[in-house]
């Protein structure tokens, strides 16, 4: 049997044993007992989720103009944290004195208190329609939704019975995170949940500027109870296929691993992500300790001065978890362990008003991310930014998801339930020298590469892998899009394809390629 064949059959065989021992297996909070767990296929299979950004920030639905989080660093690191490009943290910029958030609040909103901006969310509501969101997801080719329960700010998008000590009756009287679990599922969908556990500013009230101060604001005290309240409130309402933490946890590693084992026993094809650093001794002493912060910042600031900011936010590596985040950046070789790529449609997960059409990523660089992380063992987690005041969906995010769920209806079937082929780049190069980009992935028996650019007819293109994978032999290639057969020719110099029609324009175009004798 061929090599690669073999190491395809054997990840396969892998997931169905897998599968069976999930159905059977009682997880405890123990590491050796959670790591023992594979991932459900569904999560492997997917590829494609819809992220949602969706809360009281999205009322006045305003950042400052940075591009990323590292351009804040970089050019302002003492005031930073109130200038990221983030509207969903809001509740934290207009505390900060001569910010453009704050700026904006007071002309627009005449600084009026944060927790009023939940009268205008509550008058939006009446305008919402999940089903018609669920829709939308569905025909984008997603293939499981995320939703933020709680952000930063605190406010719990569902009638939580886990009172806030801090801040009474911060949640919402409408359940809108059941209303859309229901909508969601009802399109077959897989629905997850998001909630900032590591930070929520009705419990620690500080305004935050700089790195040390977001590290130390992760609270103590009550919270650590709220929070894993809270998390099992979600669990046993809504059963989410998905538990999304941010930041960090606010409590030791063992109530870390006994939520695990918890969520696991009780979600059979359940998910976690990698953000649940847990608060220690070094997030105390950030938070009680000017001095310790000032001294963190000032090595943050020069080695960011010296090295620059990082492009993106990378986690840290965990004892557990199902999948790592890398937010707005991406692993640039094929990763070992699973991930998942989440990022926003423009600079910002909430909406911004502010945006126009030129401010979002295309959706031909959205699909080129897509291919690129899914060759590398990646999903792609999307968000959506739905507006605060009529609570609809703004149309630069609705034209950008429709176009990848067209494309996706055509090129789908080289993304779902595929796996890494041996090597995820490579190029096509032409007689006249031009290259095109080119991604792999795999399925048993078969390989797909997809151009990142339509090829033009009537010459060859000799394909490379950026690696000393060889290709097998082949029997026959076809075009995804169209059906159709693409002559070609296989010899030890390598693989050349011939395109006789030609193609329509596209963002990419995907070829199967059969393995001869599969």
């Amino acid at each position: 049997m061929d090599a690669k064949r073999q190491v395809t059959q054997q990840s396969y065989k892998r997931a169905l044993i897998g599968a069976l021992r999930e159905k059977t297996m009682a997880y405890e909070a123990t590491r050796e007992s959670l790591n023992a767990r594979p991932i459900p296929g569904w999560y492997e299979d997917g590829k494609f989720g819809i992220f949602i950004h969706w809360g009281l920030f999205a009322v006045p639905a305003y950042a400052s103009g940075m591009a990323k989080i590292s351009d804040t660093l970089a050019q302002n690191y003492w005031n930073s944290i109130p200038q990221t490009p983030y509207t969903e943290w809001y509740a934290n910029a207009i505390k900060v004195k001569g910010t453009p958030s704050a700026e904006n609040h007071r002309v627009f909103w005449q600084d009026m208190p944060y927790e009023n901006f939940r009268d205008y969310f509550n008058e939006g509501l009446a305008q919402w329609d999940p089903d018609a969101w669920a829709k939308l997801f569905e025909e984008s080719g997603a293939r499981y939704v995320v939703f933020v329960t709680k952000h930063h700010d605190g406010y719990c998008l569902w009638p939580s019975d886990v009172a806030n000590p801090s801040q009474t009756g911060w949640t919402s009287q409408r359940d809108i995170v059941g209303e859309l679990a229901a909508a969601v599922r009802a399109r077959g969908l897989k629905f997850g949940v998001y909630y900032s556990g590591g930070i929520d500013w009705t419990f620690y009230t500080r305004p935050l500027r700089t790195l040390g101060d977001f590290i130390g604001a992760v609270p103590d005290g009550d919270y650590p109870a709220y929070a894993d309240a809270q998390m099992r409130e979600l669990i046993a309402r809504y059963k989410p296929s998905v538990l999304w933490n941010d930041i960090s946890w606010p409590d030791d590693r063992k109530s870390q691993f006994a939520l695990f084992a918890h969520y696991y026993n009780a979600i059979p094809d359940g998910v976690v992500n990698d953000r649940w650093q847990p608060a220690g001794k070094f997030t105390a002493r950030l938070r009680r300790s000017a001095i310790a912060r000032f001294l963190f910042d000032l090595v943050a600031w020069a080695s960011i001065k010296i090295k620059g900011a990082p492009d993106g936010v990378m986690p840290m590596e965990q004892p557990h978890s199902d999948f790592r985040t890398p937010e707005y950046t991406s692993f640039k070789t094929i990763a070992k362990k699973k991930w998942e790529s989440t990022r926003g449609m423009s600079h910002s997960f909430g909406f911004n008003r502010m945006d126009t059409d030129k401010s979002y990523d295309s959706a031909e660089k959205l699909i080129h991310d897509f291919v690129d992380a899914v060759s590398k063992n990646g999903n792609v987690l999307l968000n959506v930014g739905p507006r605060g005041l009529d609570a609809q969906i703004p149309p630069e995010q609705v034209s950008r998801l429709r176009a990848i769920g067209a494309w996706m209806a055509q090129n789908g079937d080289g993304l779902y339930g595929t796996r890494c082929w041996d090597c995820a780049e490579g190029s096509a190069t032409c007689a006249n020298g031009e290259k095109i980009a080119l991604r792999f992935t795999a399925k048993p028996h078969e390989i797909f590469v997809f151009f990142l650019d339509t090829p033009k007819p009537g010459t060859p293109y000799k394909l490379a892998t950026d690696a000393t994978a060889g290709f097998p032999q082949l029997s026959r290639i076809t075009h995804l899009q169209s059906g159709a057969v693409i002559n070609f020719t296989q010899s030890p110099d390598g693989l050349s394809l011939s395109i006789t029609d030609p193609l329509p324009p596209s963002p990419a175009h995907g070829f199967r390629l059969e393995q001869a004798g599969g």
